[in-house]
């Protein structure tokens, strides 16, 4: 090896099996420090340093085998799930509530209550419809998040940063001492209190940006249910509506660094 040169990272195919079920998945070894274990569109990857030896990395993928099954799973329910069609009475979850869907001959979009008190989004016709639905989601996402952010905020006595909307794959949300706090859109499907849950996560990350046992001290002071909430996420995302030209978002993700 030519002194200063990093070593390259190494990736090959892999399989194992995990409670009866052959896992096939890609192992990478590169210049890090951890091991990581993702699943996305590409399928199961693990993450390793270069001179990890492989049983270790077996072990570690091991030691994560249901939640791996789980994702995989998951991953394959999301794969055939149709998308939603933008169509008058289509319905989605809103804050897991039923929200109704209409169309009418306009060019505008605006929210109101139906008739039976739920509520409805009202879609213009003469533009496009999907992208006037994703407008009108993701602006309603972003002032719950901000709202929740401030309320979070306020218990740990931090100024509220800057909030934003995210596209990421693989994770709910992420924290950035310059850039703030961006949390996904499609978040906005789930009940208050699984939303909740990842504003807390990431408001504790303002004092903690790790996750050492300061920081789950942190996330317990402000969401002391937090593990059952972490698993009804987990369940929840694989029933997520799918809006065709959203960009869809995989969550399996396990860092043990992260």
């Amino acid at each position: 090896m030519i002194a200063g040169r990093r070593p390259t990272a190494q990736e090959r195919a892999h399989s194992l099996v995990i409670e009866g079920t052959r896992i096939e998945l890609v192992l990478r070894r590169s210049a890090r420090r951890s091991f990581a274990l993702q699943v996305d569109h590409r399928g199961a990857r693990v993450a390793a340093p270069l001179l990890a030896p492989l049983g270790e990395i077996e072990r570690f993928v091991f030691s994560h085998g249901r939640w791996l099954l789980d994702r995989l799973q998951a991953r394959a329910a999301a794969s055939v799930r149709p998308p939603v069609e933008v169509v008058d009475g289509a319905m989605l979850p809103l804050f897991g509530e039923p929200l109704v869907l209409r169309l009418h001959d306009a060019r505008s979009t605006r929210w109101r209550m139906g008739a039976e008190g739920g509520e409805e989004l009202v879609l213009p016709t003469a533009v496009d419809p999907l992208r006037a639905l994703l407008r009108a989601l993701q602006a309603r996402a972003l002032a719950w998040y901000r709202g929740r952010v401030e309320e979070y905020c306020h218990r740990l006595g931090l100024a509220a940063p800057a909030v934003r909307l995210s596209n990421a794959r693989t994770r709910w949300g992420s924290c950035s001492s310059r850039s703030g706090i961006r949390l996904h859109w499609r978040l906005v499907h789930l009940p208050p209190a699984l939303i909740d849950y990842v504003v807390a996560h990431e408001v504790a990350h303002l004092l903690e940006m790790n996750h050492s046992p300061r920081f789950w001290m942190v996330v317990e002071r402000l969401y002391p249910d937090w593990r059952e909430a972490r698993a009804a996420l987990r369940r929840a995302s694989a029933s997520l509506p799918v809006i065709a030209a959203a960009p869809a978002t995989d969550t399996g993700h396990f860092d043990d660094e992260d």
